[in-house]
Order: C-alpha cells, then structure tokens, then sequence
C-alpha cells in the first residue's frame, strides 16, 4: 500500500478472492440495511452515484439516537462501481450539523469536508466504584467507521478495490 492509498483510504482484496459480478456486488451492499443499523445504502442515481450510505438523521425512529449522540458531523459515502478494474470508487463527504429548535432537531452548517475521515463520540458517566474511587465508565459510542466498515468490508470480501476518492470526481 503506498502512501497516497493509505491517505485516501484505499484497500485491496485479499489475494485470491475472485471479484463477484457487479450486480452481486450492489446486492450485497444493499442487504447491509437493517432496521437495527443507523445508516442506509440506497440507490444513488439521484446523486450522481451507483449506490450511496448515510445516516438515518432524518428518519423519525433514529432522530432520537443521533440527538442524544451529541452528534456534530453527518457522513454520506457516494460509490461508484467500476466494472473494468472491479473498483469501488468511494467519496466520503462530511457536513457539520448543529442542533436548533425545541425538541432538537439536527441542521447542516456551513462546514464540510471530504476523504476518510475519524469522527467518534463517546460520553462518559464518573462514578464511585466499590473501593470508593472515582471511575468513568463509557455510557456512548458513535463512531463513523460504524458506517464505511461495512460497506468496506463488503467490498474486499467481494473480490473488489475500494478505492477512496479525496480529489476529482467520483
């Protein structure tokens, strides 16, 4: 891996895995939506994309998630099927979000960024433990990579490049 490949995020599949028809692919990103998971994986031609991820800020039954969360950037990854080099091209893309209103609901800033990024929210409770010393124990976890592992995951088990895309187009 050279440095420019680490820099955008970019992982090969392990040697030996045939890469999987496109539509095998795309299938199997699209059965990552569960109920159960913050995100989805959708059809992206609305966005100039093949298929695209993002957090399910906006639906009711998860508002409440991402509220508590204290949750300061929204994530959409964009992905591109490149079927002559089996590539994923990926463009991860941020926006910084801020709470308004009563009850809170999440609004888009002015600040976005784009290329791998590691965004983890964590809250801690400190309490006294059973000898009688402070102890914090972690009471939430959100971390970003809970959206583009999957997806990442998928991809290399699948025979395919994730390619991440830092500059250009997707």
């Amino acid at each position: 891996m050279g440095l420019f490949d680490k820099l955008t995020g970019t992982r090969r599949p392990p040697t030996g895995v045939a890469p999987v028809s496109p539509e095998e692919l795309r299938t199997a990103l699209l059965s990552l939506n569960r109920p159960d998971v913050p995100y989805v994986v959708r059809e992206g031609a609305a966005d100039n994309a093949d298929l695209v991820a993002e957090w399910r800020i906006s639906e009711p039954a998860w508002q409440a998630f991402f509220v508590e969360s204290q949750l300061t950037h929204a994530v959409r990854i964009q992905m591109r099927l490149v079927h002559e080099d089996s590539e994923m091209r990926a463009l991860e893309e941020q926006w910084e979000v801020t709470r308004v209103g009563n009850p809170p609901r999440l609004k888009v800033a002015s600040e976005y960024s784009r290329g791998p990024n590691r965004t983890v929210t964590r809250q801690w409770t400190i309490e006294r433990g059973d000898s009688g010393r402070l102890e914090a124990t972690e009471t939430f976890r959100f971390d970003a990579a809970d959206l583009r592992n999957p997806l990442r995951d998928t991809v290399l088990k699948s025979g395919w490049t994730w390619r991440g895309v830092v500059f250009g187009k997707l």
